[in-house]
């Protein structure tokens, strides 16, 4: 009888087993134990270039491999940072990448081209470390926006607010954290300053486990973050721009970087435009007390608008729903719909009956406002 221990998977664990500290598992070399039988590598993503990427493939450090294989037109299939893949053996010049497992998680967002593509951001994600800086006011829409995103993708989300150490008055603080902290239920929300160390053990503790990506603006502090994380200044750090407060893109590819706590981090360009894409999973999880008042509306596909019966406006009528978080759900729902819609004819023809829908309604209460209802 054949034990574990010697089965291709098991065996493929052991051989690789440097490649654990990257986040390689018995599930990983179960998936890989195939490409292992046609003589493949496997490794890591950890930055990726036009036609090319750096993977981690050996001990000795960062394998360059050719991406031909691993460009499909859709652009939610070409490899990018995170993705486990399989490459050539030594020898070929160029070496190739030949194909990637299946992802665990992605984390996706809509270009901003008018056909609506998806963006791949980060693969095989564990946690999104959404950073928010206190240095600006906080926009507590685009918070909701990157929480969408981040609940979608499959990871759990983590809101840091960097710069704490701007924010002197610990009474202050403790409301910005509050006002986030309501914008995001069930997501943990952690004030951090790199330049005084604040925060930044309770944080490399929650990222210690996985891999996590590091998403925000321009100007967040995420470079910074991520040096504080990896106790080493490895990625360039740029100061704000005066004039307008706004940060320029200090990082410019995705690089994947492994943390002396533990775990992996995936530190990303700063977004300007973050688009939802096919998300609508997402927003419900971001705005689960408006889902779990829509449970009891009096009918089942309530617009939240001004049906009687409707849960969710005695809510805001009372004053347990803020109108902010109420209005950011429609914009959010409205947006994620029309992406949708671009790729799926039943959607098109849905929302158009429901705008002829509500056309109709708006007509008839004009009517019957100017007395024309007989």
């Amino acid at each position: 009888m054949t034990s574990s221990a010697s089965s291709p998977s098991a065996s493929s664990e052991s051989r690789y087993s440097f490649l654990a500290r990257y986040g390689w598992d018995e599930e990983w070399a179960a998936a890989f134990a195939p490409y292992a039988e046609r003589g493949l590598l496997p490794g890591r993503v950890v930055r990726v270039d036009r036609g090319s990427c750096d993977l981690v493939v050996t001990e000795e450090g960062i394998v360059r491999a050719d991406t031909t294989y691993v460009t499909p037109h859709d652009p939610l299939r070409v490899i990018c940072t995170g993705d486990w893949a399989a490459v050539d053996a030594p020898g070929g010049d160029p070496r190739y990448v030949r194909d990637y497992l299946p992802r665990r998680t992605s984390f996706v967002r809509s270009t901003s081209s008018k056909r609506s593509e998806g963006q791949i951001l980060a693969a095989n994600v564990d946690h999104a470390v959404i950073a928010v800086s206190l240095a600006a006011e906080l926009d507590l829409g685009r918070v909701e926006r990157f929480l969408a995103l981040g609940w979608e993708s499959g990871a759990q989300p983590v809101v840091v607010l960097t710069k704490a150490d701007l924010v002197p008055d610990a009474t202050a603080l403790s409301y910005l954290v509050e006002d986030v902290e309501t914008s995001a239920p069930g997501v943990q929300v952690l004030p951090v300053s790199a330049a005084t160390n604040e925060g930044v053990d309770v944080l490399a503790a929650v990222v210690s486990g996985g891999t996590s990506v590091l998403l925000g603006q321009s100007g967040a502090g995420k470079s910074t973050l991520a040096n504080a994380l990896a106790g080493a200044d490895i990625m360039e750090v740029q100061t704000i721009r005066d004039v307008d407060g706004k940060g320029r893109h200090t990082t410019t590819t995705r690089n994947l970087l492994v943390l002396p706590g533990g775990g992996v981090l995936i530190d990303t360009p700063g977004l300007r435009g973050v688009g939802l894409y096919d998300a609508g999973t997402g927003v419900g999880q971001v705005f689960a007390e408006i889902e779990e008042l829509a449970e009891g509306c009096r009918f089942q596909d309530c617009a939240h608008v001004a049906e009687p019966g409707c849960a969710v406006l005695a809510a805001l009528d009372d004053g347990t729903l803020p109108e902010r978080r109420l209005d950011s759900y429609r914009k959010l729902m409205r947006e994620n719909q029309r992406i949708v819609a671009k790729t799926d004819a039943r959607v098109r023809a849905d929302l158009r009956r429901e705008y002829k829908r509500r056309g109709a309604e708006g007509k008839a209460a004009m009517e019957a406002k100017r007395g024309r209802v007989r």
